[in-house]
């Protein structure tokens, strides 16, 4: 009986671990403040880290100004992670006048007190260390070819971490530390329909962009323009499906974006369902290379010795994602 017991105990802890090493590490890297999906997409994160289905081990931004990091300090406090690390850029592409920034809006909204209508846990954000650096340090500790990138915005970050030197963190230079511990990188950039198109997120730093997409030491998978616009969030559940939380932080930032009504394309949490759920919703591409020419044009071809995809999906898988999504991301997280 006794060694049935600790064979049963043995299996239990066999599959724990398997379970547990199949719970992807992941880095989420955000021009948030932008456009409002990015603001849904790390809702997306936290509700993947409340289900056990991820480890968010940092967000860094690739967007300047101090609204971004401040914003994303609110979602961590407000959503019960507050000790996310964030990792900042100095000198990135310029975007401050490109939308309306939502990150500002909530950052300055106040209560009826007058004081700030949502709490912080940092104190002075001029002390975030610089994206790269965060990820020396995060990478370092991590086992070899363990760590995912979802990258939802400009490549700049990323292209300054390849360039890195070796530090107290690692005695490898930032290409090599890459490809030692980190498995993938998923973005989202390009457009894989229309040669013609300059998406934002490469035409913001086609240099980087560049450099991505021919540098990069590990396999790279996009989700293109024509995936997000395919799978838009509905107005009605921003306006019916968040009355348990008077004030929401995405919800005023949606609000705060553009007039109201209107569907926002899920570019951004179509990136971070693939990283965190493979395949089971979309469509992936054949191996092959990508090119980025012009003012941001993406050119993929088939190559069985390339190891970069872009992800599809159909009218039905669409509306499998949409439906989705609408399912998870209104609700309740566990650390309200």
């Amino acid at each position: 009986m006794k060694r049935f017991i600790c064979f049963i105990a043995t299996v239990l802890c066999i599959c724990a671990c398997e379970r547990s090493q199949a719970i992807p590490d992941i880095i989420l890297e955000t021009d948030i403040g932008n456009d409002v999906d990015d603001a849904l997409a790390v809702d997306l994160a936290y509700k993947f880290v409340d289900e056990g289905k991820m480890n968010l081990l940092a967000i860094c931004i690739n967007k300047e100004g101090s609204a971004p990091a401040e914003y994303v300090d609110i979602l961590n406090t407000w959503y019960g992670y507050p000790q996310t690390p964030i990792g900042v850029i100095t000198e990135g592409a310029f975007c401050e006048d490109d939308a309306i920034n939502y990150a500002k809006a909530v950052v300055d909204l106040k209560n009826a007190a007058g004081e700030p209508a949502f709490a912080r846990s940092i104190s002075d954000y001029s002390a975030l260390p610089e994206a790269p650096q965060l990820y020396r340090k995060i990478l370092s500790s991590r086992k070899d070819h363990s760590v995912t990138i979802v990258s939802v915005g400009f490549s700049t970050n990323l292209v300054r971490l390849l360039a890195t030197a070796p530090d107290q963190y690692s005695k490898l230079d930032g290409k090599a530390l890459v490809a030692q511990k980190v498995k993938r990188l998923i973005v989202m950039a390009g457009n894989f329909s229309d040669p013609n198109f300059h998406e934002y997120n490469v035409m913001k730093d086609v240099p980087a962009a560049k450099v991505i997409f021919n540098e990069w030491p590990t396999p790279v998978v996009a989700s293109p323009f024509e995936l997000g616009i395919q799978t838009c969030y509905p107005a009605t559940s921003i306006e019916n499906d968040f009355g348990w939380a008077p004030l929401h932080p995405v919800v005023e930032a949606y609000k705060a974006y553009q007039p109201m009504p209107y569907d926002r394309p899920m570019w951004d949490p179509t990136a971070l369902l693939y990283a965190v759920e493979g395949d089971k919703w979309f469509t992936v591409s054949p191996k092959g290379k990508v090119a980025v020419e012009g003012e941001g044009s993406t050119l993929f071809t088939e190559d069985e010795a390339g190891d970069r995809q872009y992800l599809s999906v159909n009218p039905e898988q669409a509306k499998a994602i949409v439906d989705y999504f609408v399912e998870i991301i209104p609700r309740k997280p566990l650390g309200k």
